[in-house]
């Protein structure tokens, strides 16, 4: 029986049919202007982009550009590249420029077709960013492209790893930028890291289009982006919480070994509590206070320290240093460290040195990144199935573009089998029968470990000279699949290797041009091997062509349809012919997971013989419903880091906005003024409360607070003697004074050096406060979990108590800027004075799907250099840092206050 949907289908189209039959007419005018752009010159075609920006400052839209402005770019295509944007090219380019994804098939151009919206929206002079997923394809792409961008007048930038700040301010001020998601990000925190609007290198972010969209906003927006540094030494407070352990009884705690969680039962928090408030370290009553958040922390760190890592099993402890063991391989793993603490309660409970743990200055998700875009888009080969999530959460829609000519490959059953032995035998088969006939072969797996695994199978059935790829070396990559469609080659790749790349049947003719004639000088000599190379090529692709095409042949099923679609997709290319097969085991994670016990019990009782296959439709429909709800169940997981992050994204952007606020500010006096004045009705109001008699106001405390805070010396006790005194008296006194002092400081500074001073203290306070604040919401992430248990939802606990936090901060803010401003002294001239330099920081990106840093080792992200010179005291002149060297943390600091350096001239190092 036919649906009323599918009925409705077939009669209207689907909501995509109807979409793209609304591109075509705009498709079919621009095909009617190529006549008349073909007579032109180069030169009147080039200034046909002058023409369009003098149109866009009269009032004209970039809608009423794109027909005129889109022939341009496929007229110039033509001639700088030889290639011409086919009609569904066209299409897929308008559903860029409309803010939405365009889903093509490997092989359609997408690099080709991001030339025309990026073409269209760089006209208004804002920039428009390319993204993609390494520094391979930002560069290959952009230096592909920018021929065409070159021709008609618009200037291309790339930013990628190692460059400095002067060259990346260079590349985003050109009109176009291409850069990877990771660079992009990690600008945008550096940058509201500055102390000078000057220095920062990102000037906004008006139109990105996302390639590989997929891979970018879903895959790698698992985790976030994070710019860390090193925190000051608190060996003092982990050695204190470490001699509270010992304290405890096994009934004050519950520990559960499986989910390696260690808590508190009440008589330990109470037991805890305790023995906090007679160390002088617990504030306010209870040991879950806001203000506790930070020891609740460590308390439980260190808990786990004791009860749930052992010492020979989890780590070992060697040359006095904590080295972890892991937990898989049973090796050592020197170098690495526990995060968020734990690894410094472990050097607590074993009595070595405590080194200062990193600390998170910044970070931000790729969701919260792209979605500061005014206009974002995309492209991929496969995101219909997640559009649900394009959608909900970046506003984006996906379009399914139709391809140039008719898919030709076959995509057939999948093939089941019991075991895992049996499934690679049968692997192991079909590549010697493709391999004979002359068919190129793509075999996916879904990791490194089983491309190794299958690689030494194949050793041992004797079929040799394959090539293993996996995703770590994007340029050698893109050579080898480039090269993978010349007949009875083999490649075993991971699914993500090599994206970005087309596999052409016979070869890639370019590349093995670039390569092989890459010492040859152009002439005559170079122009026939050339020449050669073409042949060879359109001879080896017949020759692939008449085995069948590409052969995609899948070692698993993903956990996720699209990337299995990736993988198929590779095959089939520009109506090429080609097959692809899935082979599948009983004891596949995938299948593991969704119960494969019954059936193998099933099929034993059916009769199904060793080395025999289970092959029919019903199963791909099984697994696919398998892996949709897998896709949900992740998707929810996503949704929910989502909400978490969103909440401090929020707060983010209200700090980033305030920073470049006062960064632009000329004078900061009306700030800093507005902040004393709050500091001192804060005081007033905490030490003289409401409607209280004159005996019960707390006089001593209120000249201490106005001595510590104000730096004034009052006789603030006897005012509350004298006849008739108010608190409004009292704080018109408090605020007169201040004002008075403030207004000498700057007379003696001189207007130009207080604004410098200001703004210094204020910048750098800010930041230094907000970092503190990072940290406790890291903490406050951690254990607010643990609400769920009280029948409260973690996610509201976290939104209170996270804005409480965010309130002390500004707080802390007020009082830390007034208390410096109003002790500040001028020790040299600021105009000599170099402006503050942010501290030294580390890029990380963890990829999800194998856990390692995307900066790891020496490619962490060195954001300033520490001066590491070691200068004797003698040499170092008291006013001018520059002459300093390395200062260490609890040295007496140079510039001759008395204080430690950290509490001085090392507060914001």
């Amino acid at each position: 029986m036919v649906s009323l949907g599918s009925l409705a289908r077939k009669i209207f189209g689907s909501s995509n049919d109807r979409r793209i039959k609304g591109f075509r007419p705009r498709a079919e005018a621009i095909n009617a202007l190529e006549k008349e752009l073909e007579v032109l010159s180069n030169e009147a075609l080039q200034a046909r982009t002058d023409e369009f920006r003098k149109q866009l400052a009269e009032g004209a839209s970039l809608d009423d550009l794109l027909i005129p402005a889109f022939a341009t770019v496929r007229e110039a295509a033509k001639r700088a590249l030889g290639l011409r944007p086919f009609d569904v090219q066209l299409i897929g380019g308008m559903v860029l420029h409309n803010g939405a994804i365009s889903e093509m098939r490997t092989g359609e151009g997408k690099t080709l077709v991001a030339t025309l919206p990026v073409y269209l929206n760089a006209l208004t002079g804002k920039g428009v960013h390319v993204v993609t997923v390494n520094d391979y394809l930002a560069k290959r792409d952009a230096e592909w492209m920018s021929r065409v961008y070159g021709f008609l007048g618009l200037t291309t930038g790339i930013i990628v790893h190692g460059l400095s700040d002067e060259e990346r301010k260079a590349a985003y001020n050109c009109d176009i930028t291409y850069a990877t998601n990771n660079e992009l990000g990690f600008d945008y925190l550096r940058d509201n890291m500055k102390y000078d609007r000057a220095q920062m290198v990102q000037r906004g972010h008006n139109f990105a289009i996302v390639d590989e969209v997929d891979s970018i906003l879903i895959d790698e927006a698992r985790t976030p982006l994070i710019i860390s540094g090193p925190l000051d030494d608190r060996s003092e407070l982990y050695q204190s919480i470490d001699a509270f352990i010992p304290q405890l009884e096994p009934a004050d705690y519950e520990i559960d070994e499986k989910q390696r969680t260690a808590t508190f039962t009440e008589e330990g928090t109470e037991k805890v509590e305790n023995l906090l408030r007679a160390a002088g370290m617990l504030k306010g009553d209870s040991l879950y206070d806001i203000e506790n958040v930070a020891i609740v922390h460590h308390i439980n760190n260190a808990l786990k320290a004791h009860r749930l890592f052992q010492r020979d099993k989890d780590y070992i402890v060697r040359d006095g240093e904590v080295v972890i063991i892991d937990e898989f391989t049973g090796r050592m793993m020197p170098g690495r460290r526990f995060s968020e603490g734990l690894h410094q309660a472990l050097e607590a409970k074993e009595k070595v040195t405590i080194h200062p743990e990193n600390q998170t200055l910044a970070s931000i998700t790729f969701q919260n990144y792209f979605r500061m875009y005014d206009k974002l888009a995309g492209m991929t080969g496969t995101a219909l199935t997640e559009a649900e999530e394009f959608g909900n959460i970046y506003g984006l829609e996906v379009s399914e573009i139709p391809t140039n000519l008719p898919v030709a490959r076959i995509d057939e059953d999948d093939e089941v089998y019991r075991t895992v032995e049996e499934k690679y035998k049968a692997i192991a088969r079909e590549i010697k029968e493709a391999h004979a006939k002359g068919q190129p072969i793509l075999v996916g797996t879904t990791s490194i470990e089983k491309s190794e695994l299958l690689a030494e199978r194949l050793r041992k059935d004797g079929i040799a000279g394959f090539e293993i790829l996996n995703a770590r070396h994007h340029e050698r990559e893109a050579q080898i699949v480039a090269q993978a469609g010349k007949p009875g080659a083999i490649t075993i790749a991971t699914n993500m290797a090599g994206r970005g790349t087309d596999i052409q049947l016979g070869g890639n003719a370019d590349m093995r041009i670039a390569h092989e004639l890459a010492e040859i000088p152009a002439g005559p000599e170079r122009e026939a091997k050339e020449q050669a190379i073409r042949e060879d090529v359109g001879r080896l692709k017949e020759q692939a062509l008449a085995a069948g095409g590409l052969y995609v042949l899948a070692t698993e099923r993903h956990e996720s349809r699209r990337i299995d679609n990736q993988l198929r997709g590779r095959s089939g290319r520009q109506g090429d012919p080609g097959r692809s097969k899935f082979f599948l085991s009983l004891q596949d994670d995938l299948m593991r997971i969704f119960g494969s016990d019954r059936m193998d019990s099933m099929l034993q009782k059916l009769g199904l013989k060793e080395d025999e296959a289970i092959i029919h439709p019903w199963i791909n429909k099984a697994l696919e419903k398998a892996q949709t709800k897998v896709e949900a169940r992740n998707f929810d997981i996503r949704k929910n880091l989502l909400k978490y992050d969103d909440v401090m994204n929020d707060q983010r952007k209200v700090v980033f906005e305030q920073r470049l606020e006062l960064m632009d500010g000329e004078s900061l006096t009306d700030t800093v003024t507005e902040m004393r004045e709050d500091v001192i009705e804060d005081l007033v109001a905490k030490h003289i409360p409401e409607k209280a008699y004159a005996e019960q106001w707390d006089m001593a405390g209120l000249q201490e607070g106005v001595s510590t805070q104000l730096n004034l010396d009052l006789p603030v006790e006897e005012w509350a003697n004298e006849e008739g005194i108010d608190e409004e008296h009292i704080r018109e006194r408090l605020m007169q004074a201040a004002d008075a002092a403030a207004k000498d400081r700057a007379e003696r500074f001189g207007p130009d050096i207080m604004a410098y001073v200001e703004k210094s203290v204020v910048l750098q306070t800010l930041d230094h406060l907000w970092r503190e604040h990072l940290v406790n919401l890291d903490h406050l992430r951690s254990v607010v979990g643990f609400r769920g248990y009280a029948q409260r939802d973690p996610l509201n606990e976290y939104k209170t108590e996270a804005f409480e936090l965010f309130q002390a901060m500004l707080t802390n803010l007020r009082q830390a800027v007034t208390a410096q401003l109003m002790r500040v002294e001028l020790v040299r001239e600021a105009a000599e004075a170099p402006p503050p330099q942010a501290p030294v920081t580390h890029g990380q990106h963890i990829d999800a799907s194998t856990g390692e840093d995307d900066f790891g080792g020496d490619t962490a992200l060195a954001v300033a250099h520490a001066d590491s010179r070691v200068v004797p005291a003698e040499q170092r002149d008291p006013n001018d840092p520059a002459t300093w060297g390395k200062v260490g943390r609890n040295e007496a600091c140079p510039c001759g206050s008395g204080k430690k350096y950290k509490h001085c001239h090392g507060t914001f190092a």
